[in-house]
């Protein structure tokens, strides 16, 4: 059974011909070559493209580069400073290219090929060619690799599959499925496992044999222990609010570390480069302002982040409101943590300031909603305290509450529209509702 990736591949197809290289992005093992080679392929032979005017090659392949006369033994791809030729790699291209018509290129693990970003700037200057590349590990993981292309590249981010995703194609009980997915994320090689130690052996191998050894070999990292121990800090707090100097604080008391949070904040940022999270700053509401810190991290795969701390903190609150975000930002959402600043008096009359929290702030275009991540509101009070923020707004754009419990979306008595995150998660159209 396919895993479908519509929301992707769509986005690759409205941005055939566009005259610019299609980078996609992600983080390793997110689908990104399934996706370029599988379903974009697929298309574009059901569009009636002819199969030799859509030329694949993976970088990452024994067979591709023994076509070109690579020994990939030899080259071994594991060593960062040992590249494909490109007069190799160009001198078996060229020849394909055999008409003016629009010819299709699918370069997977680009960053493996010498010289990548000034072949593929000599792509541009042909107007018969359209390229669409993917790439993981070494700086092609950096999110300013689209400078290299001179302005001309155009992103396309591919997140592990959706909770929607993930269903569609699991199927069976809404609740098991989103236990499970809260648990093990939407890697799409976890989904297609059978049995939960298989699952989690994946992860926890994958987050330590994979995604650090990138940033150690990227960086020349020496102290992997330390990457590692602020990785669990991080991982520890997620969906809370947090700075560098919070983080090199709780190391210096619990591991005995002498780590300042300049490092902190630097190893969070190769964490950032390689698309294993993301950190979101808040933004003052009424004084339309972001402000630089604390800021909240979500990380792109809760799977990865449940596997990091051996799966014993599986906490409902802070795992929910970390696949919310990532789904807003898979619908395409700008994401921000909002805040909004308020006078209240105390018992004594005495007036103090206090700022309010609204978990997010998701805008796309001329839309915009507020979004409360609530777990569950069991009594009034609790309910008072989650939408206390919403009622400071003093403002007309959407307010909506997700709870952890099945409910179809339902407006209360202010007006705020409340509802189920699996049903929130399922429904496309959810904030529309």
């Amino acid at each position: 059974m396919e895993i479908r990736r519509d929301i992707y591949l769509n986005r690759l197809i409205v941005r055939k011909h566009n005259g610019f290289i299609k980078v996609i992005t992600g983080i390793r093992r997110s689908g990104k070559s399934y996706l370029l080679n599988t379903l974009f392929y697929n298309h574009l032979i059901s569009e009636g493209i002819s199969d030799d005017h859509i030329i694949k090659f993976a970088f990452d392949s024994a067979d591709d580069l023994i076509k070109i006369g690579e020994d990939p033994i030899v080259l071994d791809n594991d060593r960062e400073d040992r590249k494909v030729d490109p007069t190799k790699f160009l001198n078996w291209l060229q020849p394909q290219i055999a008409d003016q018509e629009i010819h299709y290129i699918l370069l997977d693990e680009v960053q493996k090929l010498g010289a990548f970003e000034s072949v593929m700037n000599g792509f541009l200057r042909k107007s018969n060619l359209d390229v669409y590349v993917t790439g993981s590990n070494s700086k092609f993981l950096s999110k300013d690799i689209l400078t290299e292309f001179e302005g001309r590249g155009d992103e396309v981010h591919v997140l592990p599959l959706s909770f929607s995703e993930y269903y569609a194609f699991k199927g069976g009980e809404k609740s098991e499925a989103f236990d499970d997915y809260s648990i093990y994320g939407g890697l799409p090689a976890v989904a297609l496992m059978a049995t939960e130690e298989q699952k989690s052996n994946y992860l926890i191998s994958q987050m330590q044999n994979l995604y650090l050894r990138d940033i150690k070999n990227r960086y020349g990292l020496q102290d992997e222990i330390t990457i590692g121990e602020v990785l669990d800090v991080v991982a520890s707090g997620v969906s809370s609010l947090t700075n560098p100097r919070n983080i090199a604080n709780t190391m210096n008391t619990i591991h005995g570390s002498k780590i300042c949070e300049a490092t902190v904040d630097r190893y969070i940022t190769h964490m950032e480069d390689a698309f294993m999270l993301t950190r979101v700053k808040r933004y003052n509401v009424k004084g339309r302002k972001y402000i630089g810190t604390p800021y909240k991290i979500y990380f792109e795969d809760i799977g990865l982040r449940n596997a990091r701390l051996n799966f014993r903190q599986i906490e409902g609150t802070h795992i929910m409101e970390n696949i919310i975000y990532n789904e807003l930002r898979y619908r395409g959402y700008q994401v921000d943590v909002g805040m909004v600043e308020s006078r209240e008096r105390d018992v004594q009359g005495k007036e103090t300031r206090i700022q309010l929290e609204i978990d997010f702030i998701a805008t796309l275009g001329s839309k915009k909603y507020y979004i409360q991540s609530a777990y569950a509101l069991p009594d009034q009070a609790k309910y008072e305290q989650e939408t206390a923020s919403f009622d400071k707004t003093m403002d007309s754009f959407k307010k909506i509450i997700v709870v952890e419990k099945s409910m179809k979306p339902r407006r209360d008595e202010k007006g705020y529209v409340m509802m189920g995150v699996k049903e929130f998660l399922l429904d496309k159209d959810s904030l529309e509702s």
